[in-house]
């Protein structure tokens, strides 16, 4: 396998195989139905060289890997994990999204996109075919005129453009039988029933005279003999309907009759159905559909062109822009009528937006693992693909998204002003000239040139910003560790006073600890300050406090109360000197919102009350009220040893119970 080890740690980070119910792939990115998705370690899958980016959406953990990539170690990983395209589709059907939304826009996502490449082929055929017949020249003439030996060619062009569109039917049903439970070569010869030469041709059914309208008479009854070339919710509603019909049939029919009867029923029933009923009334339905929204983006003009600019990519986050694709397929179809669509040249604008916000990530970021997928990303969503850029820097870093989003809305207000639309689909950027009538070529690229300079420029004023405060949190978190180091300093220098005058622990013995304070206890290691996480500061526990008073754990004296009292250090007749800091930051306070009930030097029991903090005044400031409480005399003047703590009792406890179990080395 090629990517093996890849695979394997991918495999790891997402939860282990048995996390795993389903994987496949998409143009770019892995999508897996995890038992489990909270065990997904998006920052170990970062790590890994092969992945660009991760997210988790519509109950499908989703890692962008890249175009020419993802479908190799799609095929691989299967092979690991023992997957079959049964066992993936069946796990797919238990992973159905429950909100019906969701559920329509993943059905028609897995209807339409399998037969992306036959329409993108045939969308780039059709720009191809635009190019010889269009009057580029002065005179009028275009390239076919000139040079009249490329007829031929053209011709051939034409037609094989065309095909795609023309047996559309053929594909969707195909596919959607796949989806909607039934035999997909059962529902293909639906989709051929659909388009049959005999029957008029959709494409000129507006063009023709009522009374030219073919039609079958059955009793007296006359049924159009229509097709249903290029259309799309005809044949969606007739393949379920179909699917339907063949399972009802299969269900109670006889098993040495059914492989006769079931097809033969199912697709009599069904085509009378189609002709009568459910085609004519879909085809208008989709017509409507088509003119309809045409209608609002030209009403609109600029201000719907800048409004679906700018919620084009979030749109394609929810993974809603998969719906779309019927929709365009619509609207090229009647584009007699529609002009083409505009999805399309949105969806560009968006794009190109995206990859030039990564590109000016290059410019503004430290960050060494981003810079080097920046280049390859934002090249790759400037020719269309996105995800690599989208999911694998923009949304990460969100400024770029910001820069993004602006651009797609300036550049699609532009299109729209324009009337600027696709009349074949293909690769949304740059390349995505050919789909659009040639005269707007130039609109075009105005558009796709205002959303990469927008985006450009406000993501390097945004990402500046950022930096800078990113620059300035990092000064603050230095200072901090250095407030520490210089805490810690302070902490020794008393620790060499106060060892000398007490008697610690037996070497090998162990003593306990109550709580000074009420809360859950945790470990040192799972704080949220990596100063005293990190057990530089000494051993101990962090407590999250319940009420805000501090109790004397043992006997001992306070060999240090600080100025804020924000912090305490006590050494304990047992030898062991304790630091208790009470919240984060909290020294900012100057000492608000605490009242110290002991003083330097002074003498206490145990249980005796030394402090108390106001927890909600606290909050108030916007501090954490968590409590490192650690042992800063673990080490004697040589720098060995001398206490370690055994155990720490996890939990909620009061001020009174056992916490911590130190030992003497």
């Amino acid at each position: 396998m090629k990517y093996e080890q890849d695979i394997k740690a991918i495999i790891a980070g997402v939860g282990g195989k048995e996390n795993i119910i389903s994987v496949v792939h998409c143009a770019t990115r892995l999508r897996m139905v995890l038992k489990n998705p909270d065990l997904a370690n998006e920052k170990e899958l970062d790590k890994i060289d092969l992945v660009k980016g991760t997210f988790n959406t519509k109950g499908q953990f989703q890692i962008i890997i890249g175009a020419g990539t993802v479908n190799v170690v799609c095929a691989e990983m299967q092979e690991m994990l023992g997957l079959t395209e049964n066992k993936n589709a069946a796990a797919a059907d238990d992973q159905q999204p429950k909100n019906v939304v969701l559920r329509v826009v993943k059905i028609l996502s897995d209807i339409f996109v399998p037969i992306i490449p036959a329409i993108v082929a045939g969308g780039l055929l059709m720009g191809l075919y635009n190019v010889l017949t269009a009057s580029f020249f002065a005179d009028g003439s275009s390239l076919l005129s000139r040079y009249p030996g490329i007829d031929g060619i053209s011709q051939m062009i034409n037609s094989f453009a065309n095909a795609p569109f023309i047996f559309l039917p053929v594909l969707i049903a195909f596919s959607a039988s796949r989806i909607f439970g039934g035999n997909p070569f059962l529902g293909a010869a639906m989709g051929m029933i659909m388009v049959h030469p005999d029957l008029l041709n959709a494409y000129v059914y507006g063009s023709t005279a009522a009374d030219q309208v073919p039609y079958w008479d059955i009793f007296g009854f006359h049924i159009d003999k229509v097709g249903y070339q290029g259309t799309v919710l005809p044949v969606l509603a007739v393949t379920w309907i179909l699917a339907k019909i063949e399972n009802f049939l299969r269900s109670i029919t006889p098993s040495w009759l059914d492989n006769l009867s079931t097809p033969l029923i199912a697709i009599i029933v069904t085509s009378a159905i189609t002709f009568i009923f459910v085609g004519p009334i879909l085809r208008d339905a989709g017509d409507y559909l088509a003119a309809g929204l045409s209608w609002i983006y030209y009403k609109l003009n600029f201000v719907g062109g800048a409004i679906f600019g700018g919620l084009y990519a979030p749109i394609v986050i929810t993974g809603l822009h998969q719906s779309f694709v019927a929709i365009e397929t619509q609207l090229i179809a009647a584009k007699a009528e529609t002009g083409g669509t505009f999805i399309f040249v949105t969806a560009a604008c968006s794009n190109v937006a995206q990859g030039a916000a990564t590109l000016a990530v290059l410019l503004t970021s430290r960050n060494q693992k981003v810079k080097s997928l920046c280049a390859s990303a934002g090249i790759s969503a400037l020719l269309g693909i996105t995800e690599p850029a989208m999911f694998g820097v923009n949304l990460k870093l969100k400024y770029p998204f910001i820069g993004a989003i602006t651009g797609a809305a300036l550049g699609a207000a532009f299109m729209s002003f324009t009337k600027t639309l696709a009349v074949a689909l293909g690769a949304a950027g740059l390349v995505g000239f050919v789909s659009v009538v040639p005269a707007h070529w130039g609109d075009y690229f105005i558009a796709l040139a205002i959303s990469i300079v927008v985006a450009f420029v406000v993501t390097l004023v945004l990402g500046k910003r950022a930096e800078a405060k990113a620059a300035l949190e990092e000064q603050e978190a230095a200072k901090k560790a250095q407030e520490n180091k210089d805490l810690n300093t302070q902490v020794r220098f008393e620790k060499k006073i106060a060892v000398a005058q007490v008697k610690a622990l037996e070497k090998g013995q162990e003593c306990q600890l109550a709580s000074p304070i009420s809360g859950k206890v945790l470990p040192l290691d799972q704080g949220s300050d990596p100063g005293f996480a990190s057990g530089a500061m000494g051993p101990g526990m962090v407590i999250q406090p319940s009420e805000g008073r501090v109790y004397a754990p043992v006997s001992g004296k306070v060999e240090s109360l600080f100025p804020s009292k924000h912090a305490l250090i006590l050494q304990l007749d047992n030898g062991i000197q304790l630091l208790i800091h009470f919240g984060m930051d909290t020294v900012s306070l100057n000492g608000q919102g605490f009242t110290a009930h002991v003083q330097t030097g002074d003498r206490f029991n145990a249980g005796d009350l030394l402090l108390e903090a106001d927890l909600e005044f606290i909050k108030s400031q916007g501090l954490s009220t968590e409590t490192p409480i650690v042992i800063t005399n673990f080490e004697d003047d040589d720098g060995e040893e001398q206490y370690a703590v055994v155990n720490v009792r996890s939990g909620d406890l009061a001020h009174n119970e056992p916490a911590l179990v130190v030992a003497a080395k």
